[in-house]
């Protein structure tokens, strides 16, 4: 507690020391705007500011999440029909587009324990009288994972941790074989997707994933009712489609799910589990691991149960057996539009999902209804006689949770008008207490910083640019990150993997992106379960939903930004930074995994291990492997210093531009802006990535093993982590290809600022 109390001291003096600089910031010229402009900007987003209402939050999260709205469910379509209804009050023009969806429910549902013991799992949650939506059973999905096969298996017990590739090495070290054998992974350490996946590929014949309390139970706080943390018999429903192959509707890849869709057969589908996989919570999970022998687990393998954690196998052994209705069933995706006074082709997007596993008030409607209400205020800006000099175009996406569904089919639905008029992408999804997160693409990380240095943080009364910079300086993961922190002109946001909408849009079609949402202190295991409600939400995330306002006025103001601009406001130097690092990060991955493996091989050579090892506890030495070559790394590192020259060259140039109070005509603006669109698109490859071109971009994607989490140069990045030299080679070529594309891209921008083109 003293420790707490210390950093948290250390963050108020941090901020009160930065406030005088964020007030100056207000006079600031707006990138990609005059002064004259700026300010008119700057007048228009105060008046944005004084008509947000946190009642019309609370009321419409209230509303939403009154019942269950999962995909296909009736209450889904009604809040569609009921979001799309407050568009069109505001003065959109509003539609929604309907697809058609593959989406499984569970038919039955059965995990019982048959050895040593006998115990049939609950897989259930029950009502709570302190939660009252919790009683909906009729209504509510059952604890299950979408896109897992149907299947009847028995077998033995494994523990494997979080079930990522790592520990299964972890595993053949101990002598521990997976094959024949049922797995059980707790939640956490990647998506959960890549559990089954990878247990698949190293034999086992179903996957059982469960909430361990040491990760969103007890072992965090007081659990809900009392606290906001995992009860017992909590647990995580999700999908488990393989979507680092491709996102959306497992039927129809590459193509809008719409009426008349290709769609391939069930039993080709790539996406759907090799095996089947069920999740449960720690009550269900507790009888089974406490009957498990076999080696000990290491110790960061050990949750917060009160068991030895025993890996296995045995003598616990399950039987799992799963059966779905595999149904197509309507998705309603609600598309709203502010046309473009003066560049009604440019669009500037916005997104959050509607629908939902159950109730769903923080994921997803904690992020929706503060979209809801920028967009709200945003029409009486309208009524008064302000037009957007972009089109602007407001997204509710429906099926998200089973797997981006709705926002990849409109996606892949619209994809050539899209390259043509998409500008750029915002998404934001849950949201809750605490500092800014900003992750996307790195054109756009000047920009961002900007708009989170406008707004005021609703707790600390400072910016929320200086909060997130004090709590980095204070709490950073190193040294170094804690010094670019207070030394970097701009907070460095992150890349982008997946796990929400902006997938298709930045990784498939190439649209600047930006994901942005608030966290770290409302916090809760409720996720994915039925006590995900309006009561959890509205007691322990963001009770006054002064944090949904923040997320209206910090998405609102980009919005603005955008859609009002001279010319977009993207800026490269950011970006070549940002390339920098991840040149040198697979340079250094390279070097690293030479070094280790020259290490382990001598080690093994040795017979270490074996003179190490405890004779009392199975082990197995690992086996060499084979050396690594160098790899020329020269086309990437002479693609990233022309990227940098090309950078520096427009930025120098848009600086000059706005000194003289820009001097292009109409026409030439909106030259510079399909230039500037491009170099989003020019990042990407018709080929794609290897063994997933559905993933056309070449600088941020999910891992192949990470799920959500992103691999920057990932074709690069990938091969060297999969020890394919050659492909590692030839993916240098690429990529170094695809830096240029957006180097010339540049440079024609450059020229048109400069009128030379």
């Amino acid at each position: 507690m003293r420790s707490r109390l210390f950093r948290s001291l250390a963050i108020l003096l941090l901020c009160s020391s930065l406030f005088a600089q964020t007030a100056t910031n207000n006079s600031a010229q707006l990138q990609g705007f005059t002064r004259e402009d700026s300010d008119s900007e700057r007048a228009l987003e105060a008046r944005f500011d004084a008509s947000l209402r946190r009642e019309d939050l609370r009321e419409w999260m209230r509303r939403l999440s009154a019942r269950p709205h999962h995909l296909g469910s009736a209450y889904d379509h009604d809040n569609a029909q009921f979001i799309a209804e407050q568009f069109r009050s505001w003065g959109y023009e509003t539609e929604i587009e309907e697809f058609h969806v593959l989406f499984p429910t569970p038919k039955t549902r059965l995990l019982e324990m048959v050895s040593p013991e006998h115990y049939t799992a609950k897989i259930a949650e029950p009502p709570l009288a302190e939660d009252a939506t919790s009683n909906q059973t009729a209504e509510q999905l059952p604890v299950y994972n979408a896109y897992s096969v149907d299947g009847d298996v028995t077998g033995q017990l494994v523990y494997v941790n979080y079930g990522v590739p790592r520990d299964y090495e972890e595993l053949e070290r101990r002598g521990v074989d997976v094959r024949g054998k049922i797995v059980i992974a707790r939640y956490g350490g990647s998506w959960r997707g890549i559990k089954p996946k990878v247990a698949a590929e190293h034999g086992a014949i179903g996957c059982i994933i469960y909430s361990d309390p040491r990760n969103d139970g007890y072992f965090q706080g007081d659990v809900y009712p009392k606290g906001a943390w995992r009860n017992e018999w909590g647990a995580q429903r999700g999908s488990v489609a393989d979507m680092p192959l491709y996102p959306g509707d497992p039927l129809t890849p590459n193509e809008g799910a719409t009426t008349n869709a290709h769609r391939l057969p069930i039993k080709n589908a790539p996406t759907l589990t090799k095996i089947p996989v069920m999740p449960i919570s720690y009550g269900d999970a507790l009888p089974l691991l406490r009957a498990l022998s076999g080696p000990m687990a290491p110790d960061e393998w050990r949750g917060a149960l009160p068991i030895p954690y025993h890996l296995g196998p045995g003598p616990t052994t399950v039987h799992l057996k799963l059966e779905f209705n595999w149904d197509i069933v309507p998705a309603y995706d609600v598309i709203a539009r502010l046309r473009g006074s003066e560049r009604p082709d440019e669009w500037i997007i916005r997104g959050n999902h509607h629908d939902a596993w159950v109730n769903g008030a923080e994921d997803p409607l904690s992020g929706l209804v503060a979209e809801m209400e920028e967009a709200r205020a945003m029409g009486e800006l309208v009524k008064s006689g302000w037009k957007p000099k972009r089109t602007i175009v407001y997204c509710a996406w429906d099926g998200e949770e089973p797997g981006l569904l709705g926002s990849t089919e409109w996606v892949e639905t619209h994809a050539d008008m899209l390259r043509r008029n998409a500008a750029v992408y915002i998404n934001s999804d849950t949201n809750s207490r605490g500092y800014l997160s900003m992750e996307g693409s790195h054109t756009l990380e000047h920009f961002i910083n900007g708009v989170a240095r406008d707004v005021i943080d609703p707790e600390k009364k400072i910016s929320v640019y200086e909060r997130d910079r004090a709590n980095r300086i204070i709490n950073g993961s190193d040294e170094d990150s804690r010094r670019e922190a207070r030394e970097r002109a701009d907070l460095r946001i992150g890349a982008l993997g997946s796990g929400s909408d902006f997938t298709p849009f930045l990784q498939h079609i190439g649209v600047a992106t930006l994901n942005l949402g608030y966290g770290g202190e409302g916090n809760g295991g409720s996720y994915h379960s039925i006590y995900d409600s309006f009561d959890h939400f509205t007691r322990f995330i963001d009770p006054n939903f002064e944090y949904g306002i923040a997320l209206s006025q910090t998405a609102g103001r980009a919005v603005l930004r955008l859609a009002n601009a001279d010319v977009l406001p993207v800026e490269f130097t950011g970006l070549a930074d940002n390339v920098d690092v991840y040149v040198h990060e697979v340079m250094k991955l390279a070097d690293d995994m030479r070094e280790e493996t020259e290490r382990k091989n001598r080690q093994i050579s040795e017979h270490l291990y074996e003179q190490v090892a405890d004779p009392a506890t199975p082990s197995v030495p690992p086996k060499p492997q084979s050396i690594v070559p160098f790899i020329n790394f020269a086309p990437l590192q002479n693609a990233l210093v022309r990227l940098q020259e090309s950078a520096k060259s427009y930025d120098a140039a848009m600086r000059a531009y706005t000194a003289r109070g820009g001097n292009l005509s109409p026409a030439a603006e909106r030259e510079l802006d399909e230039i500037l669109m491009r170099t989003e698109r020019a990042m990407t490859t018709q080929e794609g990535l290897p063994r997933r071109p559905w993933f056309k971009h070449q600088i941020y994607a999910p891992g192949f093993y990470t799920g959500y989490g992103v691999k920057t140069l990932p074709a690069v990045r990938e091969a060297i982590e999969q020890r394919n030299w050659a492909e590692a080679s030839g993916q240098i070529v690429i990529v170094a290809k695809t830096l240029d594309q957006v180097s010339a891209e540049i440079d024609r921008a450059t020229a048109r600022l400069r009128g030379t083109e």
